[in-house]
């Protein structure tokens, strides 16, 4: 098998926990799993409410912040809001600007070019905002590296608040109030906000200072809570928090615009969960400031008529389809290089980087994704920008901390900026191979490393699975990065048939029996191809049409799960979803 099981092993009185926070052994286990060690800690994981949330104030420079922003208010000074162009920047701008309408502050949302200006503040944003006599400015999502563009503005006399959740290159900016949680001075409790999630405790403790009610506070949740899934952040702590409640306010949104997406995408009436924000709704919003102006996606927000919010939707639903095909072309494109590669040089390098010339450069992370996920090895992907320039970004692997081994070679970028898993660099085209040459000499990764790692929480024979347990394991939720659906595992399934599903034929269902007699539906998605393969290389292309046929064959296969009820005309069923698959010899 080409991923590595693991069975979690953490030892814990299951017994205990259970009783004494009311849930079955097995979620305690799957909880400690996810390492939780103390009560309180899954206590609050299962039953934590909004006032468990850290006060905003304990954020470094929030008090100066607030104090700076009721100044501007009462000097009717006008402010300019400095966004990014995705998902998390869009939100985050947004929560802002509410916030400062509510509390009657002026202010206006800018964002930069992708292609002619790239990521983060810039000194046309600067003078844009002065020309219209803005002379605050308040970043978000970015602006903790943007240190040349906040000193221009200081020069030309703007008060500076940066908001921002990246990590900190050098030094901080010299802005007026700098609030991330990843300074390093920072005591917050908690340093893994998304951009939106700090542009949210900013209006919160502006509200608080004004004396506007808790109450009006929550209606900012589900912009936070898009936010946070969309960018990818761990769905652990306050996050969790955020999101859980996010998610129960968006089923019943008030914002005309986000009802009107939900409408066109057919989640009208839904009970929302990450999954919908992470494949349906941000993606949406991002490919508008990937393929196409991120204004469309502040005007859909900011819509107050039906109709006009609908057509709206319907715009950004077709930006993103484009933006589907944009991204299959450009990573069959990548896949071709890498094995052409591959054959080539007999192995793959340990830091892949690609330059795909004439793919959008938009697109150039989600490729990256792609091919990181196929290959289980750090992937850097590149597209010519123009007077000799690179623009890259890359997506990295558990064991490679991408952002430390690029700050080696900061050296040679004329831009850069990220985290651990992601990042995103621009360089003259001809350091390009100097770039690949030093990841690739710097990195210690093994084969091993390059293995996906399916993390076990327990063997259970289907039979054991019933609506009651998995309706306990929806208190786990909202599931995501930092925060998996546990995974189960047992050794011997027969399958008895096959098909393949969906419009693009990329979902395989199957029906399995396991030794003890036991059947139920079994859904692979994304990997029915692989799952074709595997059969093929271990029993032969005719036991693959028995399986099709659904005739007597010789598949004898071992599962990782993670079981679900299935709904269909009114009837209900076990069945589960197929998170990876092996021969036990």
């Amino acid at each position: 098998m080409r991923e590595k099981w693991i069975l979690e092993t953490k030892k814990g009185d299951f017994e205990g926990l259970a009783k004494e926070l009311g849930v079955t052994p097995l979620l305690a286990r799957c909880m400690i799993n996810r390492g939780l060690s103390e009560v309180s800690e899954m206590k609050q994981y299962l039953y934590g409410t909004l006032e468990d949330l850290h006060n905003p104030r304990l954020l470094k420079d929030m008090d100066v912040a607030v104090e700076l922003l009721l100044e501007a208010r009462e000097k009717k000074k006008h402010i300019a809001i400095a966004s990014d162009f995705d998902c998390d920047g869009i939100f985050s701008g947004y929560i802002l600007w509410k916030g400062f309408t509510r509390l009657g502050i002026d202010s206006r949302i800018y964002t930069p070019d992708r292609v002619q200006e790239g990521y983060g503040l810039n000194e046309r944003i600067v003078e844009q905002a002065l020309a219209e006599n803005r002379t605050v400015l308040v970043t978000c999502d970015n602006g903790i590296a943007a240190n040349p563009q906040i000193e221009y503005a200081k020069e030309k006399g703007m008060t500076v608040i940066v908001t921002d959740h990246h990590e900190v290159q050098t030094e901080l900016p010299a802005a007026d109030a700098v609030i991330d949680p990843k300074r390093e001075e920072d005591t917050y409790p908690f340093d893994g906000l998304c951009g939106g999630g700090v542009a949210y405790k900013l209006v919160c403790a502006l509200y608080d200072a004004c004396g506007i009610p808790e109450e009006e506070m929550k209606e900012f949740l589900e912009y936070v809570a898009i936010a946070t899934v969309a960018d990818v952040m761990e769905l652990r702590e306050e996050n969790r928090i955020l999101v859980k409640y996010g998610l129960a306010a968006l089923s019943r949104t008030k914002n005309i615009g986000l009802r009107a997406l939900l409408e066109v995408q057919g989640l009208t009436g839904k009970k929302i969960n990450a999954g919908h924000i992470g494949f349906i709704l941000g993606p949406c919003f991002n490919a508008a400031g990937r393929i196409a102006t991120v204004e469309e996606s502040f005007s859909l927000l900011m819509e107050t008529d039906w109709e006009r919010a609908l057509q709206k939707a319907e715009q950004l639903k077709k930006i993103n389809e484009s933006r589907k095909a944009m991204t299959e072309e450009g990573a069959k494109q990548a896949l071709a290089l890498l094995e052409a590669r591959k054959e080539k040089e007999g192995r793959l390098p340990s830091v892949c980087i690609l330059l795909l010339p004439d793919t959008h450069e938009s697109l150039v992370g989600i490729i990256a994704g792609r091919i990181k996920e196929r290959y289980g090895h750090p992937v850097i992907v590149f597209t010519r920008a123009g007077d000799g320039l690179v623009k890259g970004s890359g997506r990295s692997i558990e064991a490679y901390h991408m952002f430390d081994e690029l700050m080696k070679c900061k050296d040679l970028m004329e831009r850069f900026g990220g985290h651990k898993m992601a990042a995103g660099m621009t360089l003259p085209e001809e350091k390009l191979e100097e770039l690949e040459r030093r990841l690739n000499e710097n990195a210690v990764l093994t084969e091993e490393d390059f293995r996906p790692v399916i993390r076990i929480d327990a063997p259970m024979p289907i039979g054991y699975v019933t609506e009651r347990l998995i309706e306990e394991f929806e208190k786990m939720e909202p599931f995501g990065v930092g925060n998996p659906k546990p995974v189960f595992a047992e050794q011997h399934f027969h399958i008895l048939r096959g098909q393949r599903l969906g419009k693009e034929k990329n979902v395989l269902k199957l029906r399995v029996e396991n030794e003890k007699g036991s059947q139920c539906d079994a859904l692979c998605f994304g990997q029915a191809e692989e799952f074709e393969e595997f059969v093929k290389k271990q029993w032969g292309e005719q036991e693959l049409n028995r399986m099709y046929e659904g005739r007597e064959n010789k598949l004898d296969v071992a599962l990782t799960y993670f079981p679900s009820v299935n709904e269909y005309q009114g009837m209900r069923s076990i069945q589960i979803q197929i998170t990876g698959f092996c021969r036990i010899q």
